[in-house]
C-alpha cells in the first residue's frame, strides 16, 4: 500500500512539476541555438534587406460553423495582418453553416476566399477543404472566435526563416471580463502548458501547438482524417515526424476570453483531452519509436490522462495503510476535495486562492475522467 502511494505520488508531482523541471534543466545545457532573426514587420519596401521577392506567400485558413456572431469583427481582424497583401490570402471553410455564415462570407468574396460546404462532415473535413483553395506557401491557421495582433503572420514566418523549422505555433492569450470566472484558476492550465511548450521549444520541438495560431509549411501539411479533434496535435506531429522542428513564437499572439457560460470551459477541456486517445488510434505510431518525440508525447499528452487514476490509489492507499502520516496524508487529500466541492457549490468561495486552485485541480481531472468516459462510448463533437 505505501509503496503504491508514493508511487502514485511522484507521478503526479512529475507529471505537473517534475517534465517541466526536467526540460528546463535540459534548456540550462541543451538549449538548440537559434539563427539571426531578421523582423518581418510591416510590408518589405520598409524593410529593404528583404525584398518582396524573398517573403514567401501566405495563405490564413479559417474553418467556421454557424459563427455569425464572430465572423464580421474576425474578418475586421484579418485585414489588419502586418504582411504584404499582395503575398496573403485568407480562405474561409463554411462547415454546412445554417446561420448567416454562408452569407457573410459571400458578402465579403471580394477580400476572401469562400469555401461553402452544403453538409457538416466537422472542423478537419472543413480545413482540408480550405487547403485544397489556398495558393500560400506557408498556411496559417487561425479560429472564427480569437482575434489576432497585426503582426502575428509576420512572426510566425520569420521563424521559417529557418530550414529545419517546419512548424510554428503562436500564443494564446485568456481574458474574462467576468472576475468569478477568472478567479476559478481556469487559467491556471495555461500558464503551466505555455511554460512547457517554451522549454520544449528551447529544446528541440514542442508536442503540439495552439489551435488558435500557428503556422505550416505548405509542402509539410499532411491531410487531416475526417473527424480529428486535435489537428494542432496531429498536423506538428506528422511535421515532426517528416524530420522538421515545431517550434513556440510568444511573440505571435492571438486573443480568446475565457468562457462566462457555466460549463463550456469544462466542456471545451472534456473535448481536448478526448481528441488524445483519439489521436492513439489514428496514429498508432506516436507509441512507436518512429516517434521522434515519444518520450515528451507521453510525459506532456498521456500522463495526465492518468492522473485520476493515480489519485484515487492515493487516496485508497493512505486511507489502507497504518501510520500517523497516512492518516494525515487521508486527511490532507479530504480536506482538499472538500474544498473543490466547495468551491463548485459558492463560486464566491473561489476569490480564496486556495479554493480556487483545489477546484480548477479536480475539475481538470474530472475532464480527464469524462473524456476517457467519451472516448470509449464514441461521444465525440467536431465543434465546440
Amino acid at each position: 500500500m505505501r509503496a503504491v502511494f508514493w508511487l502514485c505520488l511522484a507521478l503526479v508531482g512529475y507529471a505537473y512539476f517534475g517534465y517541466p523541471l526536467l526540460l528546463w534543466l535540459q534548456a540550462l545545457w541543451l538549449r538548440v541555438p537559434s539563427p539571426p532573426q531578421p523582423s518581418f514587420q510591416g510590408t518589405a519596401r520598409q524593410h529593404p534587406d528583404h525584398p518582396l521577392p524573398s517573403l514567401p506567400s501566405v495563405s490564413i485558413i479559417l474553418a467556421a460553423r454557424n459563427e455569425e456572431a464572430n465572423l464580421p469583427a474576425k474578418i475586421e481582424n484579418l485585414k489588419m495582418t502586418s504582411y504584404p497583401r499582395e503575398l496573403l490570402q485568407f480562405v474561409i471553410a463554411s462547415d454546412g453553416s445554417t446561420d448567416r455564415t454562408t452569407e457573410i462570407l459571400r458578402e465579403h468574396s471580394s477580400t476572401l476566399v469562400p469555401v461553402l460546404l452544403d453538409q457538416s462532415g466537422g472542423k478537419a473535413a472543413a480545413l482540408n477543404e480550405a487547403v485544397k483553395h489556398a495558393t500560400g506557401d506557408v498556411l496559417v491557421f487561425q479560429d472564427a472566435r480569437q482575434m489576432v495582433d497585426g503582426n502575428a503572420v509576420a512572426e510566425l514566418v520569420r521563424r521559417l526563416e529557418d530550414p529545419n523549422i517546419g512548424a510554428v505555433s503562436g500564443e494564446l492569450l485568456l481574458d474574462s471580463a467576468n472576475p468569478e470566472i477568472a478567479s476559478e484558476g481556469l487559467g491556471i492550465y495555461w500558464k503551466i502548458e505555455k511554460t512547457v511548450r517554451k522549454l520544449e521549444s528551447a529544446t528541440g520541438s514542442v508536442v503540439g501547438v495552439t489551435g488558435a495560431i500557428y503556422a505550416v509549411r505548405r509542402e509539410l501539411f499532411a491531410q487531416i482524417p475526417t473527424g480529428t479533434i486535435l489537428d494542432d496535435v496531429f498536423v506538428p506531429m506528422r511535421v515532426i515526424k517528416a524530420g522538421k522542428r515545431v517550434v513556440f513564437q510568444s511573440t505571435a499572439i492571438a486573443r480568446d476570453r475565457l468562457f462566462s457560460q457555466k460549463g463550456r470551459e469544462f466542456s471545451r477541456k472534456v473535448r481536448t483531452l478526448t481528441g488524445n486517445y483519439q489521436l492513439l488510434r489514428l496514429e498508432p505510431w506516436l507509441l512507436s519509436a518512429q516517434n521522434p518525440l515519444l518520450f515528451r508525447f507521453v510525459c506532456h499528452k498521456l500522463l495526465r490522462l492518468a492522473v485520476p487514476l493515480f489519485l484515487a490509489l492515493m487516496l485508497i492507499t493512505s486511507a489502507a495503510a497504518k501510520g500517523s502520516f497516512y492518516h494525515a496524508a487521508f486527511l490532507a487529500q479530504t480536506l482538499f476535495y472538500l474544498a473543490a466541492a466547495f468551491g463548485a457549490v459558492s463560486p464566491s468561495a473561489k476569490a480564496f486562492k486556495p479554493i480556487a486552485v483545489a477546484h480548477t485541480f479536480v475539475l481538470l481531472n474530472a475532464a480527464a475522467l469524462m473524456a476517457f468516459y467519451s472516448f470509449i462510448t464514441g461521444r465525440k463533437r467536431l465543434w465546440v
